[in-house]
């Protein structure tokens, strides 16, 4: 539902289907910290199994940094895992130190496994298969040469790979680029100009492909300054490559796609905390979030929606106070949602979202804003989820908002809009490891008084 390994938080990560229909997830991870040092605390890669992306079990770690004097001495970042052969192969983010200005100076690696579950890698050679080309990108300070993505080649028997990478003909500051190299044995690269330069992107993170119905293709990127994903798409891997805008709100990050259980496409991503479970705590590195229903209509931006893989986590509906629920609200004018109240005082509202048609926020107590989104089209409905600290908000079906709230205790849900005063009722939302208590677990609300 929200995963991360006990005492640990989860950062970019990489989703594997087995034959059998069970699922791994491969993730960078480190301690639950304000100042999180990626070079020194990203060292390795959990792993954890589940049989229906929503009850995942840690298994423990499955891949770290390499020896002194390597290429991949410092950290390992982000990382692909694919069937290869009758095991996998996996190409992964390698920082091997510092500029003389503290820049990560990053590479690809490559590892082969003769399993097929995460488990048992060794490197190819003692260096990396592919690193930035100074014709096309920085290689120095504020360079980018990481979070490969491969999939096979539309145009040839071989492979394509995708690179959060640098652009240098741009000013720095908006330089984040996709790369891509092509190769026909996974070990010998040819790098090529940008395939995406959008020139107003500080950083665009974690690219995937997927391969549509149509024969095209998707790529999503994670925009650094937003922290949220944008979508392209483009009838070959080639290009041309049409942007399609926002596909997730800020806080939702670092996605991937994966066939459901029933065979739906569905995306997983990233979700932060905040340090010391409070609301004016920084944001930090947090949890895997629960899937989403990807949906992409020809000639129209994809979207994020509900995934119906989670009713079998709801319990029935009831107006008593439920800190882990979901809600359901038509809209008929300006409507108030009041999800908490004030512990010391019932009567005030501490977790609150509005809508006014396109308007969509999140207030905490005293209406402190939490979070915001302007809707394209003004919504007729409503649903809300509250794991914990955690709020999403869908519109007529959409994912449009996501925001964290530590404030205030469960109350039952009321309704507020021009005909007055309802409830509204809510199905509880059944959480995994009910009785977690490591420093990773889901916010079991505030301490009883």
């Amino acid at each position: 539902m929200r995963y991360a390994p006990p005492g640990l938080c989860v950062n970019d990560f990489d989703l594997l289907r087995h034959a059998d229909g069970t699922y791994t997830a491969l993730h960078l991870q480190g301690p639950w910290t304000a100042e999180f040092d990626h070079l020194r605390m990203e060292t390795s890669y959990g792993r954890a199994t589940s049989s229906d992306l929503v009850h995942w079990e840690p298994q423990g770690t499955a891949f770290g940094n390499g020896l002194p004097g390597s290429f991949d001495q410092q950290a390992v970042w982000t990382m692909h895992a694919f069937p290869h052969g009758t095991g996998m192969a996996m190409l992964y983010t390698a920082v091997s130190g510092l500029t003389p200005d503290g820049w990560p100076l990053q590479s690809v690696g490559l590892a082969y496994s003769d399993r097929t579950d995460g488990t048992g890698w060794r490197r190819h050679g003692t260096g990396p298969v592919v690193e930035a080309d100074g014709r096309w990108y920085r290689t120095g300070d504020r360079m980018g040469w990481r979070d490969p993505f491969v999939v096979r080649d539309d145009e040839s028997d071989g492979w394509v790979m995708v690179v959060c990478a640098a652009d240098a003909s741009l000013p720095v500051e908006v330089s984040g680029c996709v790369a891509w190299a092509t190769s026909d044995d996974l070990e010998h690269w040819t790098v090529h100009p940008p395939l995406v330069s959008p020139g107003d992107v500080d950083e665009l993170e974690c690219p995937v492909l997927e391969r549509l119905g149509d024969g095209g293709w998707l790529l999503f990127g994670s925009i650094g300054a937003t922290r949220g994903f944008e979508a392209w798409t483009a009838p070959r891997l080639r290009g041309p490559w049409t942007r399609r805008g926002p596909i997730g709100p800020t806080g939702a990050y670092a996605p991937r796609v994966v066939a459901a259980p029933d065979g739906s496409r569905v995306v997983l991503h990233t979700t932060p905390r905040r340090v010391g479970l409070s609301d004016t705590g920084e944001r930090c590195r947090g949890m895997l979030a629960q899937p989403k229903s990807l949906a992409v209509p020809p000639d129209s931006a994809p979207r994020l929606e509900w995934w119906p893989g989670l009713e079998p986590w709801l319990g029935e509906e009831t107006h008593e106070a439920v800190l882990h629920a979901v809600g359901d609200v038509g809209l008929s004018g300006r409507t108030e949602i009041v999800l908490r109240t004030q512990a010391s005082d019932a009567d005030r509202p501490a977790l609150t979202v509005s809508c006014d048609g396109k308007g969509l926020r999140v207030t905490g107590p005293d209406g402190t804003p939490l979070g915001e989104t302007l809707l394209p089209e003004p919504a007729a409905s409503l649903r809300i989820l509250t794991v914990g600290e955690y709020v999403e908000v869908y519109a007529d079906g959409v994912f449009v908002l996501t925001t964290l709230c530590y404030s205030g205790r469960p109350a039952p849900w009321t309704a507020t809009a021009e005909g007055g005063v309802r409830p509204v009722p809510v199905r509880p939302l059944r959480l995994p490891d009910p009785h977690r208590d490591d420093a990773s677990a889901v916010w079991p609300g505030p301490p009883p008084q």
